[in-house]
């Protein structure tokens, strides 16, 4: 009897066993049968959430129409196309569903969401007007005020609107009294926002970022913790670094060139470049009205010290309770020696921020920062409680569109996953495109969407899930898969810096008061100049396996030569014979 219950419980075991290998099976095979089975109709989706964002210049109708392309061609049995549209649409609504019923998902937007009404509540108590007004009395000559901008906008790191439309108003005196132009005002601030942002580890934009790596890692069954990709990815965000050294560099020399030289040669003089902001200054955006602190409140730079700080150690803490409490429930011994024996080593740490849950611990630490916010405004009077918590969904108001945004990039990175397209791409491009220029060819059709679209984060969600996969299948190397990973983070910056409708430059343009149009044409040389920077001593070396601290430095002494070879001086004192109109 006994001999008999063991040999059905083998039995069961190995039934079970099989029932779990062969679904496995079934998931792999159902990809690829459908990368088999469509074909080039699998590229379908993206190229028309691609194309549409060209046309329509609106990123959420592009991604939700390119997902029901795919739902239709999933769907697609016979001749009834209208019943097939229905159950595309049907296929939408629960994709959408399906995303944001996940976790992992679910804990970015409530965290995005958090992080943008502890913004509000800082704006509110006029924390960040305070710290703006500091730093703008520290400025003395043309290039202190500069270099005080440029660190200003590195203070304002957790939002590029905020950043936009914050320093532009309180610097413009001071940069008018320099002599500065509003062109130079406007390059700096927006040099300093999105670049600025998508590096920072808190932020509005990390959600967005973090999100979409931890979905295509996953789309390809490889198990990465999303936070450590992203940090990762940091010394590899060439353009961002570059641009940020671009604005030091040229400050410090206070060398020009391009149509930029003109403008600030012009301000130097007296000229009317800083008066071409005068319509505009009485066209103060709606967006920077709210920003403004509330009616009798003090500005005061503790109520932007006390939010901020508590949300960065928060965060701090967070990633490493969840990073321990997951290493210790786990089976990794060595992980869990480490944490035995030297908890707060660097090595412990390390490791406790790779096996976070990213999501989690930021809406914690978001969470606890609003609410001490709102504790901090009512005992000073400056709100109660209860209009804390409405400035606080207030806040949470202007970051709904990048919810969307992100829920509409994860149904498309599902339906992509489910037709095959990456497994398409990697059968047909993983043997033609040489290693080394796939972080390149990245980085240039990443610059080019989101040119078009003026949006960094539709770009990021239409190239993510093709690019990581793609990247894998050529080079499984992690470290090869994090270069290509930060170069679609990078091209999409690269290219809303450039675009002429993009948010953050319109907003660049009214926080200094300049006419928007010069604006862009003032930075698109500065813009290219870098970016051709990145691909030549970035990515194409880092393409090559090069190590980035290696790669870093030669692009930033290529960056400080390239000023030496195309600047000039704008400094007056040394230039009184040069005329503007052939400068």
């Amino acid at each position: 009897m006994k001999n008999q219950k063991t040999k059905i419980a083998l039995i069961s075991i190995m039934i079970f066993m099989m029932s779990t290998v062969m679904a496995f099976a079934e998931e792999v095979d159902i990809v690829q049968v459908n990368a088999d089975k469509y074909g080039v109709l699998t590229l379908i989706p993206p190229i028309v959430a691609i194309v549409l964002a060209f046309i329509t210049k609106n990123v959420v109708i592009s991604l939700a129409i390119g997902i029901m392309s795919g739902g239709f061609i999933l769907n697609f049995a016979g001749i009834n196309i209208f019943y097939t549209i229905i159950q595309a649409f049907l296929d939408l609504v629960s994709r959408a569903v399906e995303s944001l019923a996940d976790p992992w998902h679910a804990g970015i937007i409530l965290q995005v969401l958090a992080i943008g009404g502890v913004i509000n509540l800082v704006s509110k108590m006029g924390g960040a007007k305070a710290i703006a007004e500091a730093l703008s009395k520290k400025a003395k000559t043309a290039k202190s005020a500069q270099l005080i901008t440029w660190f200003a906008g590195l203070l304002v790191f957790f939002d590029d609107y905020a950043n936009s439309l914050i320093i532009g108003p309180m610097m413009r005196p001071v940069t008018d009294k320099m002599k500065i132009s509003r062109e130079r005002l406007a390059f700096i601030i927006d040099a300093t926002a999105a670049p600025v942002a998508g590096l920072a580890i808190i932020s509005t934009w990390i959600g967005l970022e973090v999100g979409l790596i931890g979905d295509a890692f996953n789309s390809i069954g490889v198990n990465e913790n999303a936070f450590g990709v992203f940090l990762n990815t940091i010394p590899f965000r060439f353009y961002n670094i570059l641009i940020l050294a671009f604005i030091v560099i040229t400050s410090c020399l206070l060398k020009e060139f391009g149509p930029m030289r003109k403008c600030e040669l012009e301000a130097r003089r007296g000229g009317k470049s800083l008066a071409d902001g005068n319509e505009l200054n009485k066209k103060i955006s709606q967006e920077h009205d709210d920003l403004e602190p509330l009616e009798g409140v003090v500005p005061n730079i503790w109520s932007a010290i006390i939010p901020i700080g508590t949300l960065i150690v928060g965060a701090l803490i967070a990633f490493y309770y969840s990073g321990y409490t997951t290493i210790m429930a786990g089976d990794n011994n060595v992980s869990i020696e480490i944490m035995k024996n030297a908890p707060f080593s660097f090595e412990a740490i390390r490791e406790a921020f790779s096996n976070s849950d990213a999501s989690v611990a930021l809406f914690q630490s978001a969470l606890f920062a609003g609410i001490v916010a709102m504790i901090m405004g009512a005992s000073k009077k400056m709100f109660t409680i209860s209009q804390g918590i409405e400035i606080w969904v207030d806040g949470m108001k202007t970051l709904l569109i990048t919810c969307v945004i992100l829920i509409c990039a994860w149904s498309l990175s599902s339906v992509i996953k489910e037709l095959g397209t990456a497994k398409f791409l990697i059968n047909y491009l993983s043997d033609s495109i040489p290693a080394f220029t796939l972080p390149s060819i990245i980085f240039v059709l990443g610059a080019i969407i989101s040119f078009a679209t003026g949006t960094s984060y539709g770009t990021m969600g239409i190239l993510m899930p093709l690019a990581i996969p793609l990247a894998y299948s050529i080079n499984p190397d992690m470290s090869y898969v994090i270069v290509s990973t930060s170069a679609v983070l990078t091209g999409a910056i690269f290219g809303d810096h450039c675009s002429p409708i993009s948010d953050t430059t319109i907003l660049s343009s009214m926080g200094a008061g300049c006419n928007h149009i010069d604006h862009v044409r003032t930075q698109i040389p500065y813009s290219l100049f870098v970016g051709a920077i990145t691909i030549l001593f970035g990515y194409i070396p880092a393409g090559f396996g090069l190590p980035v601290y290696i790669v870093l430095p030669v692009a930033l002494v290529a960056v400080f030569v390239g000023v030496q070879i195309f600047g000039k001086s704008v400094d007056v004192d040394t230039n009184e014979n040069i005329d503007i109109e052939e400068a």
